[in-house]
């Protein structure tokens, strides 16, 4: 069994919003957990409905444990560069991630050319997450065991002691148990299986090999 453990990573507890004026255009912050691409995307589009009259939504998110985390930003019609870089910056700075940060923003008259343009969206990117709750996001790996009926008692002792759950659990010629993993605890899932003389692979019973691990 080869186990690639991944370490807690902050995330945010809950959304928060916050509005900056900066030389009369106004930029409001929404800033919303999201653990996937398309939670991130259906963040960005109650912005847009919440908003629809608002110049741009500008957007930056950062999604997935810190070492092999998934980006991606939008200026939307800002210049390039001006506003998405500046906002995934801020959110790479504060080590944060399962996050996304729209900005809203409402042209006030006033050019504040690039330069201004970039300070101004980080500064509402940095309003927003200095205001966030930050909790700790646990990786977690889907491991399957192969077990006699003797080592189920034992299995589920291991799994109440080091906080895996047991998800899925099937009954045949051998225990077959899908496991949910901390990421933390692989090592010991390792020594345990090994002391008993368990096979484990990465993964569910009909995709193994292509889990996290």
């Amino acid at each position: 069994m080869t186990t690639q453990p991944r370490h807690p990573y902050p995330v945010p507890a809950g959304p928060v919003d916050r509005e900056i004026v900066i030389n009369k255009s106004r930029f409001i912050a929404w800033l919303r957990p999201a653990a996937s691409r398309d939670q991130a995307l259906a963040v960005l589009a109650s912005a847009q409905s919440e908003y629809p009259a608002a110049t741009h939504h500008c957007y930056a998110y950062l999604i997935g444990p810190p070492a092999s985390a998934h980006a991606a930003m939008s200026d939307d019609g800002e210049p390039s560069g001006t506003a998405g870089k500046p906002i995934l910056g801020v959110i790479s700075h504060k080590g944060m991630s399962d996050v996304i940060v729209v900005v809203t923003r409402y042209f006030g008259g006033i050019k504040l050319g690039a330069g201004g343009l970039v300070r101004a969206y980080a500064a509402a990117a940095e309003a927003v997450l200095s205001a966030a709750e930050v909790t700790a996001q646990v990786p977690v790996s889907t491991m399957t065991l192969f077990l006699d009926f003797a080592q189920e008692q034992p299995m589920r002792l291991w799994c109440d002691r080091n906080g895996a759950t047991i998800d899925r659990i099937e009954y045949g010629e051998q225990v077959v148990a899908e496991l949910i993993v901390p990421d933390e605890a692989l090592g010991a899932l390792t020594s345990f299986c090994a002391a008993n003389r368990i096979d484990a692979s990465c993964g569910a019973p009909d995709s193994l090999g292509s889990g996290l691990c």
